[in-house]
């Protein structure tokens, strides 16, 4: 029998639903691959690319891989990387001293992906975690109970200085220390690097989901722990305004790019910083949340493609012009 009931209803938001096409016309949200920015980690040697436990499908690769990998990803459409130094653990000491080598890791990784991919944005990261045995992204006071602030961003501009200098486009201050991106800044433009830009980690909260990273860079090994606390720099999960703060002072500081990090846990905070600034909003699916989704489908309970896609798109309709992501390649391929 026909259902002879009818509403009488001038709007029916379901006539735009009705096939593929018109949904098409109406999309909101669209992500592409040059939304995308690729974490990538960095090891010395030639070895076969070392794959990482704790993030299926991500892995640790020699510099001539870590080429190979970036012309794959520009390929795709892929603008940009970030990249991230795996130490050997010999190589790391309190003062994180080997970050001031100027033939450090990452200084010949970005040389040697500059030269084979020149239009890739390559970025790096500008703390010392990678590098100190505490595990920390500064240096400790006298005491060893606190990462010392000043005595950090002094490291850090000298840091940015050899990554500029080594042909990066981006640094990217991920350490949290008050005053470091305005230390950066002066420190890039006294050496002549006025061209190199800082893509400042802005919103960095203390969170639970960093885990598979700290395995991936070593700092978890350095540490002896991946539980390290890093409350006394990084912001308090809880809060909401003094987010918006810091995003704030790192743009009157000379932030190029503000960061909210983590992405699918902060959408409000990416959000509340996209409505208070004018600056490019970058957000950065960590670890945590890419390993979370991973482990969900291995098991069955959730579809990767469907999720992954889901949850980009979300850090995107809430405001973020760009997203670190270690689903870059796989998203690129599959919008492709």
């Amino acid at each position: 029998m026909a259902d002879s009931f009818q509403l009488d209803l001038p709007h029916r938001p379901r006539r735009l639903r009705r096939t593929a096409s018109r949904r098409a016309l109406v999309e909101e949200t669209i992500l592409r691959p040059a939304d995308f920015i690729a974490p990538l980690f960095v090891v010395e040697g030639r070895a076969a690319p070392d794959p990482i436990k704790s993030m299926p499908g991500v892995f640790r690769l020699g510099i001539p891989d870590l080429v190979k990998e970036c012309k794959a990803l520009y390929r795709l459409g892929v603008p940009a990387v970030a990249l991230f130094p795996k130490l050997d653990p010999k190589l790391k000491d309190e003062e994180g001293t080997q970050a001031l080598n100027e033939e450090a890791l990452v200084l010949r990784a970005v040389r040697a992906v500059k030269k084979a991919v020149p239009e890739l944005t390559v970025i790096t990261d500008v703390a010392l975690d990678p590098y100190t045995s505490h595990g920390h992204d500064g240096v400790l006071t006298p005491a060893g109970d606190d990462v010392a602030n000043d005595r950090t961003v002094g490291i850090l501009a000298r840091m940015a200085i050899l990554q500029a200098r080594a042909g990066v486009d981006l640094v990217a201050p991920s350490d949290m220390m008050d005053g470091r991106v305005g230390a950066i800044r002066r420190a890039l433009d006294a050496a002549g690097h006025t061209d190199t830009g800082i893509m400042a980690y802005s919103a960095k909260f203390n969170s639970a989901y960093y885990g598979p990273f700290r395995d991936a860079v070593g700092s978890a090994q350095a540490a002896g722990t991946r539980l390290l606390s890093k409350a006394t720099y990084q912001l308090n999960p809880a809060n909401r305004r003094e987010a918006i703060s810091e995003a704030l002072l790192d743009e009157s500081e000379g932030a190029d790019i503000v960061m909210v990090k983590p992405a699918g846990l902060y959408l409000d905070i990416i959000r509340d910083v996209r409505e208070v600034t004018r600056k490019p909003v970058a957000a950065y699916q960590i670890s945590g949340e890419y390993s979370q989704i991973h482990a969900a489908a291995q098991l069955g309970w959730l579809d990767l493609a469907r999720c992954r896609h889901e949850s980009l798109l979300a850090i995107k309709r809430a405001g973020a012009d760009m997203i670190l992501t270690y689903f870059a390649k796989d998203m690129a391929a599959a919008l492709k």
